[in-house]
């Protein structure tokens, strides 16, 4: 119940080459206030409380969120009719300061085959919900293509009334710790759908 703890504003970037294909994913994620105070201070950055970092303060925090333990995806999922397509780890990290908050990016490549853009899914969730992620920045195409793009946003209120309820199930004595808190950060996730035309 007290999650979550860390809060990112999402953006992301759909980069199709001329054939119609997905080649990358540009993310970005601006933290949230406090986790953003808590970064800077620890790291000594912004020492004269401006809020804007210099280019070599840029390139120091640059990457801090880049450094990932094998096997983690990154908190992105993105499907092609409904298979997950495998993603690079980050690449080509920035990070600057934006009204206070840090703003990060990250380029990802698609592995493997090429994969059409005709039908793409994209959520931005972290299954456990300690980080929340909420799509509020710019979601884009970088093709000559004309590609739509359309949003569906999730019933909050619905899901967290559902897991109120599965909590009143359990005894008191009850350890979620033990026994696994329930995934529940892909109900809180926009989806985002993509739809390009191949050539």
């Amino acid at each position: 119940m007290a999650h979550p703890h860390v809060f990112i504003d999402t953006g992301l970037e759909f980069i199709v080459d001329d054939a119609g294909n997905l080649t990358h994913v540009r993310v970005t994620w601006a933290y949230d206030e406090l986790y953003s105070l808590f970064e800077l201070e620890d790291r000594k950055l912004d020492q004269d409380g401006d809020g804007i970092l210099s280019e070599s303060e840029q390139a120091f925090l640059a990457g801090f969120d880049a450094q990932w333990i094998e096997g983690y995806n990154g908190d992105l999922v993105v499907r092609a009719d409904g298979q997950i397509i495998p993603l690079s780890g980050p690449m080509e990290p920035t990070a600057t300061t934006d009204n206070g908050r840090i703003v990060s990016t990250h380029l990802r490549a698609v592995e493997g085959e090429p994969v059409a853009a005709a039908a793409l899914s994209a959520k931005a969730f972290d299954e456990t919900y300690y980080t929340a992620y909420e799509v509020t920045r710019p979601v884009t195409v970088s093709s000559k293509l004309t590609c739509q793009i359309e949003r569906t946003d999730p019933d909050i209120d619905g899901q967290l009334a559902q897991m109120r309820a599965f909590l009143l199930t359990l005894d008191a004595n009850y350890d979620l710790e033990e026994n696994d808190i329930p995934l529940v950060g892909e109900s809180f996730a926009t989806e985002i759908r993509v739809s390009c035309p191949s050539t």
